[in-house]
């Protein structure tokens, strides 16, 4: 997703509205409700193809001056949203992805709505809703809903509706949408290592072992019982052109796959040098998306037990922005660290030769802590 901050920023300098984000000046009162609704579904169906944003702080009818939603009786937070999409009636059970970010700018705190862009278009109701009809089409063309008592001209609905058989996504996007179904995928001839999408064959995922032969080892293999590294190349191949390669791993004696976790590191001091290298996966991310489908595809209980050891010892965001306002979270709150130690256990870390085992205790310990702090910091903010 990027920076959201920086990007909201931006859109809140336009001082105008466009075709996929819109400025609100508080909440949705109880009467406004069906509003929310059209809203929503409107952005959901935006033919920008992108993640959408409804920002609510911001007055455009009085020169885009800001008001705090930290007092605002209606405010809604992530889990509230998605309960009031919950109870709506949909076409196909299928609801836009919504989630809510709040950001600090000019001194007061603003509410970001955000509408995952999806394949799953059209979004309609298929009954209505105090004024929003059903099986009605809303979409948004420059800075206007489409009215509700009106459908989107045809042309408009045609290209959503393209959208969803991936008519209008490019080779990338197509195979991040068909990781998705890991029921669709079969094994090629070679067995487990080819894989191929069924109703698109020329779509393959190969993996193979790494062909720089890395073998070394790094702290989360330790979280296993097997800690032997199986280092892996994964590629995806359109016909004989390959899209995309990650390194990934076979963890407890190859009974789980999963891409490699990314690395970034926390900074306390002002020459940007890592003082605590962490590893991550954002959701909604390729990686995150390719894990997702190795596990299920591949399902197995010793699996499951090999992937929740892994996710006990990386971080998990929900999204680009949490990762960021997370990291700051940690740098004012890392001296408070010694409060989480009797919390946690490490693995036990053999002496190894060439390897400097108390680096990789040390990552161990401050991968455990940063998981506490993670949970601490979504409670303090409602989110857990």
């Amino acid at each position: 997703m990027g920076n959201l901050k920086q990007e909201i920023e931006n859109l809140i300098a336009l001082e105008q509205e466009g075709d996929y984000w819109d400025f609100k000046r508080e909440w949705y009162d109880k009467q406004h409700l069906p509003n929310l609704l059209h809203d929503i579904i409107s952005m959901a169906n935006n033919l920008a193809n992108r993640d959408c944003y409804i920002i609510i702080g911001v007055d455009e009818e009085n020169d885009f001056d800001f008001k705090d939603v930290l007092g605002d009786p209606n405010r809604k937070n992530t889990q509230k949203l998605v309960d009031f999409l919950k109870n709506k009636k949909f076409a196909g059970d299928m609801r836009p992805i919504v989630h809510v970010e709040t950001i600090e700018y000019a001194r007061s705190c603003i509410d970001i709505i955000v509408i995952k862009n999806s394949n799953k278009t059209p979004f309609y109701l298929k009954e209505a809703y105090k004024g929003v009809f059903a099986n009605q089409i809303y979409t948004r063309i420059q800075d206007t809903n489409t009215p509700l008592n009106s459908s989107a001209d045809i042309d408009k609905i045609e290209w959503l509706w393209k959208k969803r058989f991936g008519l209008i996504q490019t080779p990338i996007e197509r195979i991040e949408s068909f990781l998705e179904e890991p029921n669709a995928w079969v094994n090629g001839p070679n067995g487990e290592m080819q894989k191929y999408y069924k109703r698109f064959p020329e779509y393959t995922l190969v993996y193979d072992d790494a062909a720089d032969g890395r073998d070394g080892y790094t702290y989360y293999l330790f979280s296993q019982y097997k800690s032997r590294p199986y280092w892996k190349d994964i590629k995806v191949y359109y016909h004989q052109t390959l899209l995309i390669e990650v390194d990934g791993v076979a963890l407890n004696g190859g009974v789980y796959m999963t891409p490699c976790p990314d690395i970034d590191g926390i900074c306390f001091n002002e020459y940007y040098s890592w003082d605590i290298p962490y590893r991550y996966m954002v959701k909604g991310s390729f990686k995150y998306k390719l894990s997702e489908f190795l596990y299920h595809n591949e399902w197995s209980y010793e699996a499951k037990i090999a992937r929740d050891n892994f996710f006990s010892v990386i971080l998990i965001f929900e999204t680009e922005l949490e990762k960021d306002s997370f990291i700051d979270y940690v740098i004012c709150n890392w001296e408070e660290r010694d409060k989480y130690k009797d919390s946690i256990h490490i693995a036990s870390i053999p002496e190894m030769k060439g390897y400097n085992v108390n680096v990789f205790k040390k990552e161990y310990e401050n991968a455990l802590i940063l998981k506490l702090m993670l949970h601490d910091f979504r409670r303090e903010r409602g989110l857990s």
